[in-house]
């Protein structure tokens, strides 16, 4: 039926590849993302990968990986970061609970998620750290979650450097957009 909320069971029951996320409840498309998208991810992602596995601290992995939040939101963020000692379980089938960190690069067709709904669900479910980057106006944004919720902590354009305060780690904003 049309306009019939979706459930994580029924998510699971997609082939696998299916490009799709489960955003309360309703399955939404997204396709491949594009070339200053994947470049900004694989630099991200070496940097993290590369920091992580220097202390021994965690585990970092990059989309496409399911992210079950609860019963209506199953994700595949960008990147995702699991401590070692964090409430997220990290499975074969992928990773069930809150991700400590969870990076977004925003995407024209899904920065309108990214930005709000998304948003609204990793604060209520317990990320620690939210980051947002947008390839096309070279910012990148760390919030923390509190009890009030998601503070932005950290915002640098272009040039500068953001700090993670979780992972006690500094980035050069010129590693990620270069």
């Amino acid at each position: 039926m049309i306009g019939t909320k979706k459930t994580v069971k029924d998510y699971m029951e997609l082939p696998e590849g299916t490009p799709y996320q489960l955003i309360e409840g309703e399955l939404v498309m997204s396709p491949a993302p594009g070339y200053s998208h994947q470049k900004v991810s694989i630099a991200l992602a070496s940097i993290l990968y590369g920091f992580i596995k220097k202390i021994s601290k965690g585990e970092v992995l990059a989309s496409p990986i399911d992210v079950y939040l609860d019963e209506e939101n199953a994700y595949q963020p960008d990147l995702v970061v699991v401590l070692k000692d964090s409430r997220a379980r990290v499975e074969e089938r992928g990773i069930f609970g809150a991700p400590d960190v969870v990076v977004e690069i925003l995407s024209p067709s899904t920065a309108y998620y990214d930005l709000t709904e998304k948003k609204d669900v990793y604060e209520r479910i317990g990320v620690k750290e939210y980051w947002i980057v947008d390839p096309k106006r070279k910012t990148f944004e760390i919030y923390s979650n509190s009890e009030e919720g998601f503070k932005l902590i950290c915002h640098a354009k272009a040039k500068g450097k953001v700090r993670s305060e979780l992972l006690n780690l500094e980035i050069d904003l010129e590693e990620v957009f270069s």
